[in-house]
């Protein structure tokens, strides 16, 4: 692989990653600006606050702008707030403002009044503290050190542009009385949201200009240098091979697509047909760790965070795959072979760390193929693809297989009333199916010292239907996987290996597909 190649990967992944999530921004705060009201408000639902008291009153405010705000940024333009209150009781005045929170104090001292601590959002249930006094205070539209203030029947709003200071909102009838209950509600003025949209939006478009061609190109260069398959494992070249009619062997008779392994006997025989053109491998190693288990997914971490990179490179030059399928009906074959790559790397830790534990050989940073790794994943090239295809197989017509795999790979999820109120549930998930059996396999292994090899078998033919449903999907064959669990190290059907008969290491006559 050369460096240059590398290098325009991760830089690509790099401005691509950040000029998305810019973009996604922009899309965000976009939203929240067409969502304001024509005043240019972001504007709650009105909720009910009650308390047997002479006002409400908001915990104290503390602003600060002038040493905060952007030269050039003037408060004023910027930021605002809206306050909205109707009295519960039709005809009713009421009142609403905006002071000093050191007015205000003085104002209420001696006074009974509620502060709101808490609104509860989800659900809404105000929360109050209660301050005592036996005072009756007097109207509140009569005092003069008032923000903002309305007051009147019907709905009241008031307008306020944020100041630096300490403030606090009361809410009162509008003659002092008690008990107080309105409706609230509140909004806030953000003017900066249009320019932020803007600026956030040119911004990830031009990284995502420079970033995509970059991404491709470097995938595209990785891919085109990859090596072919090893000799010893069931890879496929570009033209999978095809075999000759032959007599079906007894009943219950197993097959493997070469010659028979050493000491296999007489009953395997060549079955007619091509395999899946999606080849996944995994040989038990012999001897693994009764506990390395417990920190391989610590040990995978530096893989994990490689291929969340690549991963995402995997799906952008899908993506391009998919318009280039679309138009001429091939898949370039050196982003074909990054793909395929990135899948092999992610196979290989799988079965090192978490979805198989078949070995403790720490996996090696490549996309390559390695004959010497005792895991392996190849897809053969197709040279010509469905046009059509390309637009509903990976959303629509692997459907069936994806209930499938979220049954076999997922987490299952229950749902429970809490306590004795039905209105309220919890999720309980519990561990999918191929995690147990990973579990189990671990746990026996923990205690006994041996991977049992048909846990492992049923293990490894999970994966090999995960992995070729992944190769359908992500447009690089046409071929409809099979509804199978083909256990076992090798697939079945799996083209000889060459040179010479000899399969791939560790098979003997136990380790039959």
């Amino acid at each position: 692989m050369k460096p240059g190649h590398i290098i325009m990967l991760v830089l690509g992944i790099l401005f691509s990653l950040v000029g998305l999530a810019l973009a996604g921004g922009a899309a965000f705060t976009g939203a929240v600006q067409a969502a304001q009201d024509n005043e240019g408000y972001l504007v709650s639902d009105h909720s009910r606050f009650t308390a047997d008291s002479h006002a409400l009153v908001s915990e104290p405010l503390e602003v600060l702008l002038d040493q905060e705000l952007p030269p050039g940024v003037e408060a004023n333009d910027t930021f605002g707030v809206l306050l909205r209150a109707r009295a519960a009781s039709a005809g009713r005045e009421i009142f609403i403002g905006i002071a000093p929170t050191a007015q205000v104090d003085g104002y209420l001292a001696g006074v009974a009044h509620s502060v709101v601590n808490d609104v509860g959002l989800d659900p809404f249930d105000p929360d109050y503290r209660q301050v005592p006094g036996t005072q009756t205070p007097g109207p509140p539209g009569e005092q003069d050190f008032w923000a903002v203030s309305a007051s009147g029947t019907g709905r009241q709003q008031i307008h306020w542009d944020l100041q630096s200071g300490d403030w606090t909102v009361v809410v009162m009838n509008a003659d002092g009385s008690r008990p107080v209950s309105a409706d609230l509600a509140a909004g806030v003025r953000l003017g900066f949201l249009g320019p932020l949209t803007i600026g956030l939006l040119i911004t990830g478009l031009v990284l995502l200009v420079i970033g995509l061609p970059l991404l491709i190109l470097g995938a595209a260069g990785l891919g085109r240098h990859l090596p072919p398959g090893p000799a010893n494992r069931p890879a496929y070249p570009d033209h999978p091979p095809t075999y000759p009619a032959a007599a079906a062997g007894p009943p219950g008779a197993t097959y493997w697509s070469g010659p028979p392994p050493p000491g296999s006997g007489s009953s395997v025989s060549t079955r007619p047909g091509s395999p899946y053109p999606a080849l996944l491998y995994g040989e038990l190693d012999p001897g693994v760790s009764r506990w390395m288990w417990l920190v391989k997914w610590l040990l995978a971490i530096p893989h994990y965070i490689l291929l969340f990179f690549l991963w995402f490179a995997f799906g952008v030059v899908t993506i391009v795959a998919g318009f280039a399928i679309l138009f001429t009906g091939r898949y370039p074959h050196s982003l074909f072979q990054f793909c395929v790559g990135v899948a092999r790397w992610n196979w290989r830790v799988a079965f090192y760390a978490y979805g198989a534990l078949g070995t403790d050989r720490y996996p090696p940073f490549t996309l390559a193929p390695l004959a010497s790794y005792p895991a392996e994943f190849d897809v053969a090239y197709p040279h010509r693809l469905s046009n059509g295809l390309v637009l509903v197989k990976w959303w629509l017509l692997a459907i069936p297989h994806y209930l499938v795999i979220a049954a076999l790979t997922g987490s299952a999820y229950t749902w429970w009333a809490a306590g004795d109120d039905w209105g309220e549930y919890v999720r309980v998930s519990g561990p999918s199916l191929l995690g147990l059996l990973v579990l189990i396999a671990a746990v026996i292994l923990l205690f006994s010292g041996i991977y049992r090899r048909p846990l492992f078998d049923l293990i490894l033919g999970i994966n090999r239907w995960v992995y070729r449903v992944l190769a359908y999907a992500a447009l690089m064959r046409d071929e409809y996987p099979p509804f199978r669990l083909d256990q076992g190290p090798v697939d079945p059907l799996a083209p000889a290996a060459a040179p010479g008969p000899t399969p791939p290491p560790g098979m003997g006559p136990d380790h039959r597909t």
